[in-house]
């Protein structure tokens, strides 16, 4: 009997939602900033020296492979009984190259949804990238760009390229941009002109994708550095606070300002919470947002997946993200950041 109750049960969750006498399929699109997801081979000079064996974090093999478990582990609890088998696409940041991706889809946890990888070497001084994951049978990779960021007054300045990545998911076709922008080093003002710039950069891509292809899906994810009502994100971009202001193809919209108002965030810092890990989709989605029939894939909710294992439990960063190093003390943990994720649904014809 009690086998008869789990099979039963497993059978539910891989059937699509039910809501209002219709059928959905859900798909799960998530942001995970993995907080330095290095190797241990100092290849980068200064800069990678310090997650070396013989650096500053003595950071080895035991190390590595603990933060890829936790890595793992982490992504593998984001399932809903709509999405049994994890998030359709992940954007990560914070990641050195390409073999750590590959290790971390290869870890146990997540090993049966079959990620594959999508990265590009940048120019980040620091040696860090963005990447993509996909589970190869919901979405088809069909073209993937990358843009560098250029700023005039500083020809040596260097950051992460910005990936774009189109594919075919439930049968429709979306692009995926994955960005890290510009830290706040100096000050949020006083940096803020190099995120405006990456913003600036993003929102050409954005508008280039759509000329070449009106009717697609946009979906623009990442670490941004800034908040949803900073200049970048509002006026460099263009995102908007409320869903009933996107109108065309190419209005954006951003979930994440009025979850920021509630006091909700993905980071915190000195007692008070950012939401710097973003993800921002085009009008595309949000067309059936209100109505009963979602011919087409259409925007659901966004949520902060702040779960009570990710959080420092103890101390003065009670509730924080609990990290993997504070104050060069390794504690295990998982990222700075809370990983973000938005569901898309679509009526099953």
């Amino acid at each position: 009997m009690k086998k008869l109750f789990i099979l039963s049960l497993l059978a539910l969750l891989l059937l699509p939602i039910v809501a209002q006498d219709r059928q959905y399929n859900m798909y799960g699109v998530m942001f995970y900033n993995l907080e330095n997801l290095f190797d241990t081979i100092n290849n980068n000079g200064t800069y990678d020296r310090e997650f070396s064996p013989d650096g500053a974090r003595q950071w080895n093999h035991e190390k590595y492979w603990q933060k890829q478990h936790n890595m793992a582990y982490a992504i593998a609890q984001i399932t809903t009984p709509g999405t049994p088998d994890g998030p359709a696409i992940i954007g990560v940041s914070e990641i050195e190259n390409k073999s750590v991706l590959d290790d971390l889809v290869r870890q146990p946890e997540i090993k049966a949804r079959r990620y594959q990888v999508v990265h590009h070497d940048g120019p980040d001084r620091r040696g860090v990238d963005v990447g993509l994951l996909y589970n190869p049978r919901l979405f088809k990779v069909l073209n993937v760009t990358n843009q560098r960021l250029k700023i005039e007054s500083r020809p040596d300045f260097r950051t992460r390229d910005q990936l774009c990545v189109t594919g075919m998911l439930a049968g429709e076709k979306v692009s995926v941009l994955v960005n890290h922008w510009p830290s706040r080093l100096g000050g949020q003002e006083a940096s803020s002109y190099l995120r405006e710039a990456a913003a600036d950069m993003a929102r050409r891509t954005i508008d280039s994708l759509l000329r070449d292809d009106p009717n697609q899906g946009i979906i623009f994810m990442g670490d941004l550095n800034d908040d949803p009502q900073d200049r970048s994100c509002a006026e460099a971009l263009k995102a908007k606070r409320d869903i009933d202001d996107v109108d065309e193809n190419n209005d954006l919209y951003n979930p994440w300002w009025k979850i920021l108002d509630k006091g909700i965030g993905t980071l915190a810092y000195r007692g008070g919470w950012n939401l710097f890990d973003q993800i921002i989709f085009n009008g595309y989605f949000t067309k059936y947002h209100e109505g009963k029939d979602k011919p087409r894939l259409t925007y659901l909710r966004a949520e902060v997946l702040n779960r009570d294992f990710l959080k420092t439990r103890e101390g003065d960063r009670q509730g924080y993200p609990m990290r993997t190093y504070s104050g060069g003390v390794f504690l295990n943990g998982y990222s700075d950041h809370f990983p973000t994720i938005i569901y898309l649904v679509k009526e099953v014809k």
